[in-house]
C-alpha cells in the first residue's frame, strides 16, 4: 500500500504578501503539502518587526509571531523593483499553479502583477487577493487593517461590548486568520477548476466582509428593530440572560450557554436549588421574561454568586448542562484538551528555547500530519531557489551583489 500523501503535493505557491492574512493563507496550503516560495523585500516583511507590540525578545532565531504565519514555507528576498529582481519573480509565477498577494491593486498594476496581467500570461494561474475593503466601492482603494476594516468598520467593535463599559480591546491577527482560511477555502474551489478544466480565477476575500459575515446573524436580526438586538446594549437587556457569562463566588467567570431558554431554564432552576422558579410566570416562557429582564439578571448575579467555579462546573456536569470557563491565555497554554486534540505543538528554538506553537485548526484523520517548521530567516532559501530556477552560481553572485536579491547570513 502507497504512502499516503498530502492533498496539495505537487502544487507550488508564490506568496508575495506582509503581515497575516494572506501568509497565514499561504502558510495553510504549506501545511497541506503544497510548495510555498514566500517572496519578501530584502528589506523583510514588517511583520518580523513587531515583537515590541507583542511583548516578547525581537530575536529572528526566535520570531513566534512569524512562524505562525509562516511555517514550512522558503523564502526568497527580491528587490523585485530592479529588472533582475523583476524577472526572477516573473520565473517563479511561471512555474507556480497559485500566485497569493494583499498590495493594493494600483501597485499591482504598475509592477503587471495584477490578475488582468497574469491572467493572460498564465491561464491557469489561481489568484489569491486579500483586500481591506473588497475590489468595488469608494473605498477600495484604502489600506486595510485587522483593527480598521475588520473589527471597526466591519461592525465588531462598536457592538460586541457592554453598553455600559468601553469597547473591546483589540488583538492583532484575530480577524486576518479568518481572511486567510476563507481566502483558502477559495483557492482550494479555483484550483480544482484549474486542475480539471485549465481555467484559473481570481479569489479576493476582503476583511471587510469578512467580519460582517462574522456578525451576520445579529446584524440581520437588528433590522427588525427589537431592543435586545440593537447593539450595543447593556448586558442586562440580553434576550436570554441564560447565554451571559456571570461571576462565581472566587470571581471566576462562567460562560452559561442555554440558547434554547424555555428547555434549559427549568432544568438550571432546579438544579440550582430553585426549584419553585422553573415554572414561575415572571420568567418562564421566555416571552414573559422580556418584560422583567432586569429582575432576573440581578437574580443571576446574587445566585451564581454563591458557589465557587468548582461548585458551579460539578453542578453544570451533573445535569448536563453547556457551559465553559472563560479561560485566560496562561490556563489556556496548559488545557488538557487542547494539547490532547492537537491544537498545540512545542518548538524548540535555536536561542534553545520550548514555545508553545497554534497549528491550524483542521485536521485530517487519512492525511498525514503537517510538520511544523519555523518561519523562514529572510532570504534563507535566496540561493537554493534561484538556483532552481536556472540562475548560475555567477548569477547567483552577481544579483546578490548589486541588491537585487539577498541571502540570509546569521
Amino acid at each position: 500500500m502507497s504512502e499516503i500523501k498530502r492533498p496539495l503535493e505537487g502544487i507550488k505557491v508564490v506568496e508575495l504578501a506582509t503581515f497575516i492574512a494572506a501568509p497565514c493563507c499561504a502558510r495553510y496550503l504549506a501545511d497541506l503539502g503544497a510548495e510555498v516560495i514566500k517572496v519578501e523585500a530584502t528589506g523583510g516583511d514588517p511583520l518580523r518587526f513587531t515583537a515590541v507590540n507583542e511583548g516578547r525578545p525581537q530575536d529572528y532565531r526566535e520570531d513566534t509571531t512569524y512562524t505562525l504565519e509562516n511555517a514550512n514555507k522558503k523564502c526568497i528576498a527580491l528587490n523585485t523593483k530592479t529588472p533582475a529582481g523583476r524577472e526572477a519573480l516573473e520565473k517563479l509565477i511561471a512555474e507556480a499553479d497559485i500566485f497569493i498577494t494583499n498590495w493594493r491593486q494600483s501597485p499591482l498594476k504598475k509592477a503587471g502583477l495584477d490578475y488582468e496581467t497574469l491572467h493572460e500570461k498564465y491561464p491557469a494561474l489561481v489568484y489569491g487577493f486579500v483586500s481591506g475593503y473588497g475590489e468595488k466601492g469608494p473605498d477600495k482603494d484604502l489600506p486595510g487593517f485587522d483593527y480598521t476594516a475588520f473589527f471597526a468598520r466591519g461592525g465588531v467593535l462598536g457592538t460586541l461590548f457592554d453598553k455600559e463599559s468601553v469597547p473591546m480591546l483589540t488583538i492583532p491577527g484575530f480577524g486576518d486568520h479568518q481572511v486567510g482560511i476563507y481566502l483558502a477555502a477559495g483557492i482550494l474551489g479555483a484550483l480544482y477548476r484549474a486542475k480539471t478544466c485549465g481555467q484559473g480565477d481570481r479569489v479576493v476575500v476582503s476583511l471587510f466582509h469578512t467580519a460582517i459575515w462574522d456578525v451576520s446573524l445579529m446584524l440581520q436580526a437588528s433590522q427588525y428593530g427589537d431592543v435586545s438586538s440593537q447593539y450595543p446594549i447593556s448586558r442586562r437587556q440580553i434576550a436570554n440572560p441564560l447565554t451571559v457569562a456571570h461571576k462565581t463566588k472566587d470571581n471566576k467567570w462562567l460562560q452559561i450557554a442555554m440558547p434554547q431558554y424555555n428547555r434549559h431554564y427549568p432544568i438550571f432552576m432546579t438544579a440550582a436549588g430553585h426549584p419553585e422558579l422553573a415554572d414561575d410566570p415572571r420568567f418562564y416562557p421566555q416571552t414573559n421574561l422580556q418584560a422583567n429582564l432586569d429582575e432576573f439578571y440581578a437574580f443571576m448575579v446574587e445566585l451564581m454568586a454563591t458557589r465557587t467555579l468548582e461548585e458551579w462546573c460539578a453542578l453544570m456536569d451533573a445535569n448536563d448542562l453547556p457551559y465553559a470557563i472563560a479561560q485566560t491565555w496562561d490556563q489556556l497554554l496548559v488545557d488538557k484538551q487542547a494539547w490532547a486534540s492537537g491544537c498545540f505543538y512545542e518548538m524548540e528554538y535555536e536561542t534553545g528555547n520550548k514555545r508553545t506553537m497554534v497549528r491550524t485548526p483542521v485536521v485530517f484523520e487519512e492525511t498525514p500530519e503537517a510538520p511544523y517548521n519555523r518561519g523562514p530567516y529572510l532570504g534563507e532559501q535566496t540561493e537554493e531557489i534561484l538556483k532552481n530556477l536556472g540562475y548560475t552560481d555567477e548569477q547567483v553572485a552577481a544579483m546578490i551583489a548589486a541588491g537585487d536579491a539577498a541571502q540570509f547570513s546569521a
